[in-house]
């Protein structure tokens, strides 16, 4: 069974950092993108980063410079370093695995960035 546990969100302050966490299991990790994706109230899921197997990133405009991804063999997780948030950062953030047509989602966590 294929499993991607996010972690790490919260509240934070405009300024603020916090690092996110998506652990996966259940498949082989080391051939598959991985991805963090965002979604905020009224507005359409959309890319935040993501990363190859390998380790090419690609990041959002909104994020570069900001956001840092990185993964971690050995412990089959992927990280979303994220500094300088900003209040538009708020949103629910997913965890997502993609090999060819085969996909998995997480089940997100919540960031909000807010004084």
């Amino acid at each position: 069974q294929v499993q991607l546990v996010e972690s790490g969100g919260g509240l934070v302050q405009p300024g603020g950092s916090l690092r996110l966490s998506c652990a996966a299991s259940g498949i082989i990790f080391t051939i598959y993108t991985i991805g963090w994706y965002r979604q905020a109230p009224g507005k359409q899921r959309e890319l935040v980063a993501e990363i190859t197997r390998t380790l090419v990133t690609d990041y959002a405009d909104s994020v570069k410079g900001r956001f840092t991804i990185s993964r971690d063999y050995a412990k089959n997780t992927v990280y979303l370093q994220m500094n300088n948030l900003k209040p538009e950062d708020t949103a629910v953030y997913y965890c997502n695995a993609y090999l060819g047509s085969r996909g998995y989602w997480g089940q997100g966590t919540q960031v909000t960035v807010s004084s």
